[in-house]
């Protein structure tokens, strides 16, 4: 083993909440190293974590791949655009998200570069007093001393018993590569990877069918933008099953067999692809030494007070790897909110403000309280909404579905939540965000000048509408 190298950082995981620490720690005047052991598929480390490689950033290419191909038989004709027999070419679609996510792999080693972060490739795990113990990839080891440690582990899928990975059952790194559409796509759970990566190939032909154990879909969501998705969902073919507790799978020559029961007894479906997508969990195992101190909660993710420090001294962690939504942009404030508190900064991130988005069509976003909360919570508030089928730039885009959702308390009128479903709701949620952020109103966000024709005059009607005085629809 080479000798123990001193720093003054040492990050644990160069996703999103690990590359944004190193990154910011570096820029503070820290001297920071930077450990993962991911490879992309040229066998070279790849940067960024899930998020870049496997996550956000290649789902969200095939999605826009697949709603231009899907626009092209069924919105293109509104706007008097025709042609001969639409194809696509799988293969070139999924070169086109490799080369997409190659290019942000590797802007994260410049980056790495230009701050003088030091990267180090293999797997690391935490030993007493701070040393971070790396197998690298070709098999020797180095020991890096952190005065801070800052782990950033992330989250891996999880696999059912009965389900295990394969060729034909895939979590999302499979169902990202498929090599042609498969006819019959059966998808285990209605959360985000689910209903995202379902609508990517539902939208270039396959069958989809997508199973949930819970009755409710999107449970998580406000009920009427739940019911609206839901009903989008449903013109396009989406067949979304609520209530469906899968038992047992069996890969057969005709397809995966999956067995369910629901309300009406026992079912059973065949596919020819079954995605599992039922959730994530803490990258924890393996990651720590006996004796660091470092404290597991029963699901595996490592225990921290409101500033992401472990009660170790010297040891954070952050991202998906601690409590609070497993969402890359939580991970990027979390990492540099520790960084920042590591240079004596102050540094905290408020986990009430964190947005929410499905990039489905039509998306999906919120932020803040759901009204059902609120009412469970005691809380009084006035609501108001307003459709985008009302906003001239949503009709003129041919994307009148959804609308925004505008909660305030009652006395005090500082908004609580806002709630979409529609058109780029994922970069109007901000406006909910900033407005929540700031401690500001319903009536504050009414009486900000916004842009016409513009979708974000949705949000605009839907504060006004909260002291019913919304100028386009009765109030």
């Amino acid at each position: 083993m080479s000798e123990q190298q001193n720093f003054d950082v040492v990050v644990i995981g160069a996703g999103p909440a690990g590359y944004h620490a190193a990154i910011r720690a570096a820029q503070l005047g820290l001297k920071t190293a930077c450990v993962d052991a991911a490879l992309g598929k040229d066998g070279k480390p790849a940067l960024g974590g899930t998020c870049l490689r496997v996550g956000c950033i290649p789902s969200k290419a095939l999605l826009d791949s697949s709603r231009q191909f899907w626009n092209m038989g069924h919105i293109f004709d509104q706007h008097g655009i025709s042609f001969d027999k639409p194809a696509i070419d799988v293969k070139k679609m999924v070169a086109r998200k490799d080369g997409i996510v190659k290019q942000f792999t590797g802007g994260i080693g410049m980056l790495f570069k230009a701050n003088k972060v030091a990267p180090f490739y293999g797997f690391a795990q935490l030993q007493p007093g701070n040393v971070v113990k790396v197998k690298q990839h070709d098999g020797s080891e180095v020991e890096l001393k952190g005065t801070n440690v800052i782990i950033a582990a992330g989250s891996d899928s999880i696999e059912l018993p009965f389900a295990k990975f394969g060729e034909h059952i895939v979590d999302n790194v499979g169902a990202l590569d498929f090599e042609t559409v498969p006819k019959r796509l059966g998808v285990i759970g209605a959360g985000v990877i689910g209903l995202e990566l379902g609508s990517v190939w539902n939208r270039l032909g396959s069958e989809v069918v997508v199973l949930e154990g819970l009755p409710n879909f999107l449970a998580a969501a406000d009920a009427e933008v739940a019911k609206v998705a839901a009903r989008e969902f449903k013109k396009q073919g989406l067949d979304i099953r609520l209530g469906c507790k899968v038992s047992n799978t069996e890969v057969k020559k005709d397809g995966v067999h999956v067995f369910y029961t629901d309300d009406k007894g026992e079912q059973e479906i065949v596919v020819d692809k079954l995605l599992v997508a039922v959730g994530r969990r803490a990258a924890t195992k393996g990651l720590l030494a006996d004796g660091t101190g470092v404290k597991l909660d029963a699901r595996g993710m490592i225990e921290v007070d409101e500033h992401n420090h472990t009660g170790v001294d010297g040891v954070w962690a952050v991202g998906d790897c601690v409590r609070g939504p497993m969402l890359a942009h939580k991970g990027f404030e979390e990492g540099i909110a520790v960084a920042e508190l590591i240079a004596g900064l102050p540094g905290h991130v408020n986990l009430d403000t964190i947005p929410w988005v499905i990039y489905t069509e039509p998306e999906i976003a919120w932020v803040g309280k759901t009204e059902e909360q609120l009412k469970a919570e005691g809380i009084p508030y006035k609501a108001g909404s307003f459709p985008f089928a009302a906003v001239g730039r949503a009709v003129a885009m041919a994307e009148p579905a959804g609308f925004v959702k505008v909660l305030a308390h009652a006395e005090t009128d500082t908004v609580l939540g806002m709630h979409l479903v529609g058109a780029n709701v994922s970069e109007l949620v901000h406006e909910g965000v900033l407005t929540m952020e700031f401690k500001g109103s319903a009536d504050d966000l009414a009486r900000i000048c916004h842009a016409h024709p513009s979708l974000s005059e949705a949000v605009h009607d839907a504060a006004m509408a909260v002291h019913k005085r919304s100028i386009h629809k009765a109030n």
